[in-house]
């Protein structure tokens, strides 16, 4: 221990205050190995400074090699531990621990003693555990006394009292071991409850403790001890507080059902919108009085955003299917009004419906977020061969409106182009150009040219067809077209801003 003095920082008569006391005394850091021992304890003991200090105290006394050695030692560690982690001193009324003793022929021999226990830590100017102090009573002729007088008549009153004391203290200790792993199984069932849980005391709401899911709702914010008006200052403005004060002075519980709060998730981010299911239940003291409020509950954020992820989309088919709904009825009336001839009818408002059909399967393919233009224009020009037709632009993503209707624009171009342009013939081309222009407000130029093939006659008449791409072109596009019925061959030209699905 004098050596403790010079190394630890202990006055000397401090020191040796502690080493002239009768009473057994062992110092133990908070990883549980000895830093010092009086003589008293070396005396009890039969150990020497020079084999102990330093060492783990459970490898310097381990209480023997007898079938019930590891359960001595786990009480007397759970002891230390528990009142390293509470800050707080323990008690062991009773333990068994065998020490052990040099035999006659100087063999080690463990003899079976019985110990009284208080652990106490020693805390520096931060308040954290520097030191642990076991201080030890040796009742094992006390313990051999109560065994003695069981059952016997007219035995000393003295020895009874004894006996008694100790059966009583003997029992509380066990009493109190059976408690402690009850309550170690309720706080394990609590920090792995599945859902968020905290206790808060008194009326201002201070948190007591809280499991690994409310750190995480949280951002694993430092909160225990703290008033919930300080712990999470965003909930100001939000009704939690007051609903918080409403159980605490009713007594009454509050259920929450997909309640929108909006919390920091993480140190210094923003703050992000949950959806929670919780219940607010008070807590009673044994007088009846709220003492507090157990909190409970879980995240549903992703079921509520998946919910209206639903109703949008359902919202957005019946959108869809309704436009579509009206596109193939303008088909129809259209196609009627140029065929008179029901199989010319049929065959022209099944090639229309087979193209909107293309587009749909490519709007599919990408959840209705849109479609590449080379990739409809494939669809709409492959059944003439890919060596009749060529393609030359930049990748364009169009959105799902814009490309529904450049879909069926192009079906009526190739179409046109097969009964009676280029494609009509079996030297003639098409060649198709793009580009986007203008970055901040994209618009798309592109260019139909049909060469190389029959002479190009102007119709003395609109068809359906060109009422079909001028009305798409201007009133679903927003855009101009011009058609040029040259000798040469036919030309279309097209100017669609790209933007304008997101403008509306």
């Amino acid at each position: 221990m004098r050596e403790l003095a010079k190394t630890g920082g202990l006055p000397v008569d401090l020191a040796s205050a502690f080493d002239a006391s009768p009473n057994p005394y062992v110092l133990v850091t908070p990883d549980l190995r000895i830093a010092g021992l009086n003589q008293a304890y070396l005396d009890v003991t039969s150990s020497t400074r020079e084999t102990t200090i330093g060492r783990p105290l459970f490898a310097a006394f381990d209480s023997g090699p007898g079938a019930e050695a590891p359960e001595n030692v786990r009480q007397v560690r759970a002891s230390l531990e528990k009142a390293r982690d509470t800050r707080q001193p323990d008690h062991l009324a009773v333990v068994k621990f065998a020490i052990s003793r040099p035999g006659p022929n100087g063999d080690a021999l463990f003899e079976d003693r019985f110990w009284s226990a208080t652990h106490t830590p020693i805390l520096d100017e931060a308040g954290e555990v520097v030191f642990l102090l076991q201080h030890t009573t040796d009742i094992t002729e006390l313990q051999r006394l109560r065994a003695m007088t069981a059952g016997m008549e007219g035995a000393n009153a003295v020895d009874l009292l004894g006996g008694a004391v100790l059966g009583r203290a003997q029992a509380v200790q066990e009493d109190n071991q059976r408690l402690q792993t009850e309550r170690n199984q309720l706080v394990e069932m609590f920090m792995q409850a599945p859902g968020f849980v905290t206790i808060l005391s008194g009326p201002q709401h201070v948190f007591q403790m809280h499991n690994p899911a409310y750190a995480q709702l949280i951002g694993h914010r430092v909160i225990a001890g703290k008033p919930i008006r300080e712990a999470l200052p965003e909930l100001t403005g939000q009704g939690f507080y007051e609903l918080l004060d409403t159980v605490y002075e009713t007594g009454e519980p509050h259920e929450g059902r997909a309640s929108r709060v909006q919390l920091q998730r993480s140190p210094e981010g923003p703050l992000e919108t949950v959806y929670l299911n919780f219940i607010y239940q008070p807590i009673r003291d044994a007088s009846g009085k709220v003492a507090g409020i157990f909190v409970q509950g879980h995240d549903v954020t992703d079921t509520i955003v998946a919910a209206e992820r639903q109703k949008l989309m359902i919202d957005e088919l019946n959108h869809r299917v309704k436009n579509t709904l009206a596109t193939v009825q303008s088909i129809a009336m259209r196609t009627a009004r140029s065929h008179a001839d029901p199989k010319t009818f049929a065959e022209g408002f099944q090639a229309r419906l087979l193209a909107l059909s293309h587009t749909h399967d490519l709007l599919t393919r990408s959840h209705w977020e849109g479609a590449d233009l080379r990739a409809i224009l494939q669809h709409e020009t492959e059944a003439h061969g890919p060596q009749r037709i060529s393609l030359n632009g930049q990748p364009v993503a169009l959105g799902a409106a814009a490309a529904l209707s450049l879909g069926m624009i192009l079906h009526e171009l190739a179409t046109n182009a097969a009964k009676y342009g280029a494609l009509s013939g079996p030297e003639g081309r098409v060649l198709i150009d793009w580009a986007v222009a203008d970055q901040t407000n994209p618009v798309m130029h592109l260019t139909w040219r049909e060469i190389d093939g029959p002479p190009v006659v102007e119709p003395t008449r609109r068809g359906f067809g060109s009422r079909l791409i001028e009305r798409n072109v201007r009133h679903d596009l927003a855009g101009e077209v011009k058609l040029e019925y040259a000798t040469s061959g036919f030309t279309a030209e097209f100017m669609v801003p790209l933007d304008r699905e997101k403008s509306e």
